[in-house]
This record gives structure tokens, sequence and C-alpha cells, in this order.
């Protein structure tokens, strides 16, 4: 009778060939979400399609329909991918502060961090801020929102003790107002005057926040 037992060489190369197509893949993906990052960008999210994603990405459009079904999938995946990163953001940005820490110094470590995550990543404010943010995305943001307010009455607090929580959560609530102001502002310059405009930025909160700052 023969024998039927497959050599570990055999076994072993059938083995690896799922894991390499998982990582073509996902290197497929990244390509998508690439290129529907700059077409989002471009265009904004309405305006585009899958036809102008593909092409970006120098695919066809049926290859890129056999990782999204649509638009919509696109900008959900590449949402969660960004909301991801701006947690971790979130954490690096906003850590505790020894209260002996200037205020000045805490809105520049903060502001820097986060506006160099935006400018890296500038598709996270067109999809987030733009007039039709798709599907899902909305409670992601808004649940992102509530603990972005939260990480900042937990930074401002050190600075105004005794002030009411609900004080503190109005003052959190105009600072990311603020920031988000001025965001849309820099992300629309370059080189210098980008950095003109982030520092207004930073002045604008320093001075805000320096009036209500107990000594």
């Amino acid at each position: 009778m023969p024998d039927k037992t497959e050599k570990p060489g055999k076994q072993q190369a059938a083995d690896e060939r799922p894991v390499r197509r998982q990582a073509r893949g996902e290197r497929r993906i990244a390509q998508l979400l690439e290129a529907a990052a700059s077409v989002f960008c471009t265009t904004g999210y309405t305006a585009a399609s899958t036809n102008a994603i593909a092409r970006e990405a120098g695919v066809s459009p049926g290859t890129l329909y056999q990782f999204f079904p649509n638009k919509e999938a696109i900008a959900i995946e590449l949402g969660s991918r960004l909301m991801h990163r701006m947690r971790e953001t979130y954490g690096e940005a906003l850590a505790p502060l020894d209260p002996a820490t200037p205020l000045e110094e805490a809105v520049t470590a903060a502001v820097d961090r986060f506006i160099d995550f935006n400018c890296r990543n500038p598709v996270f404010f067109a999809l987030m801020h733009g007039p039709d943010i798709p599907g899902r995305m909305t409670e992601e943001h808004d649940a992102l929102h509530a603990t972005l307010i939260t990480r900042v009455e937990t930074l401002l607090t050190p600075f105004v003790p005794g002030m009411p929580t609900a004080e503190v959560n109005r003052v959190a609530q105009v600072c990311v107002g603020i920031y988000k102001a001025g965001l849309e502002l820099v992300l629309a310059h370059e080189g210098a005057e980008r950095e003109a405009y982030v520092q207004e930025l930073k002045n604008v909160l320093v001075r805000y926040l320096g009036a209500l700052v107990v000594d």
C-alpha cells in the first residue's frame, strides 16, 4: 500500500502559502488606504469615487472590490485606523504633568503633538470635519471627542485648583474648540506661514488659560 504521508517540506510550504497571501493582502489594503487618503484630501469624501481611489492606487476597480465593497467601507477602515493613532497621540500629548510645569510649556507640548499628527495625517481632518462623515464614524468620532475633553480636563485640573467641575468642562470645551478652529488655518498653509499660525494658536490658548490659572 503506497505511503500517503505528506513530506514535511511540502507541508511546510502549504502552511506558508496562506501567510504569504495574508501579507500580500495587508500590503494591498495599505496601498488602497493610502490612495484613498490622497483622494479624500484632494476632492473630499462626498466627491470621491472608488474608480478615483483605484486609479490613485494604480490598480483596477476589480482589485479594489476584492478588499472593499464600496467607498464607505474604505473610509470607515481608514478612519478607524486613524482614530486608533489619535488615541495614542492623546496619551502622549495629554499625559499627567508635574504641577510645577509652566502653563506655556504644557500648552506648547500638547499643541505640537496634535499638530504633528494632523499634518502627517491631513485626511483625518478631511474625514472628521467634512460635511458628510461616512457611516458609523460619526459615533466613533463623538466618542473620540468625549475622550479628548476628559483628557483636557485632567490636564487642566492642576492649573485651576478649586474650580467647579462644570466650569473645568466648559474651559476644556473652549480649548478644544479653539484648537479645531486654529487647526483649519494651520492646515491651509505651509512652511514658515504654517509655523506662524501654530504659534498664534499657542498664544491664544496660553492667554485664555493664563487668565484662569491660579498662581
